[in-house]
């Protein structure tokens, strides 16, 4: 099994926080893995994106042209990255942020709701973890359990309190699926 991925977005919307939640999470479940975010002063609102590749034999680079999964959170991100989804592969994206559906015919194209979501649990900050479900539910390359502990190892112990509210959007997200 190897799982290459990248997710895309502002800055801000937790783009690289999911990466790195999901690279812990194969590393919980004992899997090799990449981490590699890409961003510049877009940190903070511009474009940022990270690659994520999670596999059960040695990884030779981090460096991809072409994705078995993207998870797209803006327009230009839609724009940038729907060509690079492998012919078979998933291409999940929140409407909020798109004003052009995507358009091949040739992947699988996965609609979530995530901002929706998001305000439905009363907390914003969980926009992230609902669509990392999703990514899960369509790809359940790592289990919940270990994105659990790969959460509870990347988030400071002053909020480990969010723990639960942070499974619940795992499950909301996969529920969207």
């Amino acid at each position: 099994m190897k799982e290459e991925i990248v997710i895309a977005g502002f800055g801000g919307q937790g783009v690289l926080s999911m990466g790195k939640i999901l690279a812990y999470a194969g590393l919980m479940d004992n899997l090799e893995v990449t981490w590699m975010p890409s961003y510049g002063p877009e940190q903070r609102g511009g474009t940022a994106n990270v690659t994520v590749i999670v596999s059960d034999s040695p990884i030779s680079s981090p460096v991809l042209d072409m994705f078995d999964t993207a998870v797209v959170l803006n327009q230009q991100s839609l724009d940038k990255f729907e060509s690079k989804v492998k012919p078979g592969g998933t291409l999940i994206y929140d409407p909020s942020g798109i004003h052009r559906l995507p358009e091949r015919t040739d992947i699988n194209v996965v609609p979530v709701d995530a901002m929706s979501a998001a305000i439905e649990l009363n907390n914003s900050k969980t926009y992230n973890m609902i669509l990392l479900g999703a990514l899960l539910k369509c790809r359940p390359i790592v289990a919940i359990d270990a994105v659990l502990r790969g959460l509870k190892k990347t988030l400071p112990e002053r909020h480990h309190h969010l723990l639960p509210l942070n499974e619940q959007a795992l499950q909301k997200g996969m529920a969207l699926v």
